[in-house]
């Protein structure tokens, strides 16, 4: 039975109970701003070749770009170690999300490769630290026992950026430019951040009986790293996110070079993939809120290794078998990582939850900066576009996974590892 201190009228939790459905609706607002969060962060990678021809750079010059929002989401992560727990999470959310939203008009602005690169900062800085604060946010009001079906709706934003973010958006710059998808993004993002101002509570259970602090304290980050549970949780999530994104950016450039397909082939590869992540996460959030989140991960992880060697060694074949490695592929990298943020979440302790999930967000944003920047020493790209090396990361990828199921057993529950309040 899970107990917390609620308002009056509020009951306790079991796995099989109703929550109520406003609780949903907020989840379900909280993911849509993870879904125009990662989709600004998305969009730059399919529009590679327009950014090179249009601003005349070189390959090397682009993934710069693309690194500067992930070494900049990383940095701002770290700095809301000291301040997230200050405010309450409403402010703070609808706070970073205006912020995003004005930079992602900024990008939809530049008019060089410099401007460019500044918005993108300017982005990584408030949108590295809004995944940290919709799961802070639903850490505070969803029950553990509902946690990693909770966590499944809001990372099902990732689903939905591949399924329909991605198409449209590249069906917008094909039609009208580069500039507009991010015109469009900006545009649904403010009138989205109305939605939020009216739906989402106010989450200050946090703050009670704290006295709150002003200013820059180094004693705030270490209070964050000190526990025990905080500190396997951030290696957890290190291992998953390099383990991850150390085969994701190849994953085009092999499909074609190797496997044979054709580019106008790879967003439908990635549309089949996204389909059965958006049905998968949930139903692996369901599942481990029943069964439990640990076993379910190390069900998910270890499958997930074979699934990754498959794909990284897979020979010239049809489209339909690339469609079925790449759903596999997809379906296991993003269903171990429900389980695994619900048992991230519930380890964090609920005062230091907003400054916790904020330097975990800091953890995977360098982690996956220095995954696709180390990776690439291992692969060669040969006349004609075929990729060498890629199956030597496939063997690296699944060592981290391991290591990513080793750690996840010595992870345990935060101190007040419960939620402060629910929605009525």
């Amino acid at each position: 039975m899970f107990e917390m201190p609620a308002p009056p009228g509020i009951a306790t939790a079991r796995p099989g109970d109703r929550l109520p459905a406003r609780l949903w609706l907020v989840v379900v607002v909280l993911a849509a701003i993870q879904f125009i969060n990662t989709v600004d962060f998305m969009i730059m990678m399919p529009l590679s070749p327009q950014f090179m021809r249009i601003f005349g750079i070189t390959a090397q010059q682009f993934a710069a770009a693309v690194s500067a929002y992930a070494f900049a989401a990383g940095l701002s992560g770290v700095a809301a170690t000291f301040f997230l727990d200050r405010f309450d999470r409403r402010r703070a959310m609808l706070g970073l999300f205006a912020g995003l939203c004005v930079g992602t008009v900024a990008c939809a602005v530049a008019n060089s490769y410099v401007a460019l690169v500044g918005a993108r900062i300017f982005c990584g800085l408030f949108g590295g630290v809004i995944g940290a604060t919709a799961l802070a946010a639903m850490g505070d009001l969803v029950p553990e026992s509902h946690r990693a079906r909770a966590t499944g709706v809001i990372m099902s934003s990732f689903s939905l950026a591949t399924i329909l973010g991605l198409p449209a958006g590249l069906w917008i710059a094909a039609r009208w430019g580069w500039h507009a998808p991010f015109f469009s993004l900006a545009a649904v993002g403010g009138g989205l951040l109305f939605v939020a101002a009216w739906l989402l509570p106010p989450m200050r259970g946090h703050l009670t009986g704290r006295a709150v602090q002003s200013g820059f304290q180094l004693e705030r980050l270490f209070e964050v790293l000190k526990p025990r549970p905080h500190q396997r949780a951030f290696a957890l999530m290190a291992a998953l996110t390099l383990a991850g994104m150390c085969v994701v950016p190849y994953i085009a450039a092999f499909m074609v070079g190797n496997v044979g397909l054709d580019e106008q082939q790879i967003p439908l590869l990635y549309a089949c993939g996204g389909a059965c992540t958006l049905v998968s996460m949930n139903v692996i959030g369901r599942i481990a809120d029943f069964r439990g989140k640990l076993p379910i991960f190390v069900l998910v992880a270890t499958l997930s290794i074979g699934v990754t060697l498959t794909l990284t060694h897979l020979p010239p074949v049809r489209l339909g078998v690339a469609i079925v490695v790449m759903c596999a592929f997809m379906v296991t990298m993003s269903g171990r990582f429900v389980p695994a943020m619900a048992m991230v979440t519930s380890a964090g302790e609920a005062k230091l939850r907003g400054g916790f999930m904020s330097l975990n967000s800091a953890v995977q944003q360098f982690a996956s900066a220095a995954s696709t920047f180390f990776s690439g020493f291992l692969v060669t790209t040969l006349p004609g576009g075929r990729i060498e090396g890629y199956g030597l990361i496939g063997w690296v990828s699944g060592g981290l996974a391991l290591a990513a199921i080793l750690l996840a057993f010595r992870l345990r529950p935060g101190r007040d590892g419960t939620p402060e309040s629910v929605v009525t």
